[in-house]
């Protein structure tokens, strides 16, 4: 008798690597993140999606603040086209980033989202920002 894991068959190699292959272009985690800043290799631009003043409370070092609700094709057209774009939020939790990654797309722009959002980032031990909301994107 199989146990409750094996009871359903695991995919096939092929199906598992697509899924997994399709599954990454949607999404990050906070350490490749914070390996891409800490190298100085950080090809996105990491947008804090909470409100300015959670925002000012604590963020992520390098991340600009920009509410979903802020972002309209003027906003984004501050960046050059091609940008990528990583947005998170509160963390698990928190639906911010997939209204913003959603935003985003059907400005026709690249975004992943990073998993774990600020919840993940404290529980990988990585230390946070502080200030002002005023370096909100404008």
């Amino acid at each position: 008798m199989p146990s409750p894991v094996s009871e359903t068959p695991a995919a096939s190699r092929e199906a598992t690597a697509a899924y997994y292959a399709r599954k990454l272009a949607f999404e990050t985690d906070c350490w490749d993140v914070h390996a891409s800043i800490s190298s100085g290799k950080a090809d996105f631009v990491l947008l804090d999606v909470r409100s300015p003043s959670l925002f000012s409370r604590s963020h992520v070092p390098g991340a600009i603040n920009l509410p979903h609700g802020k972002m309209t094709a003027h906003r984004m057209s501050e960046w050059p086209a091609g940008t990528l774009f990583v947005v998170y939020c509160a963390g698990p939790h928190c639906n911010g980033t997939d209204k913003a990654a959603l935003r985003l797309a059907r400005l026709g722009l690249s975004v992943k989202v990073m998993v774990g959002g600020m919840t993940g980032w404290a529980d990988e031990g990585f230390t946070f920002a502080e200030g002002d909301a005023t370096i909100t994107a404008e």
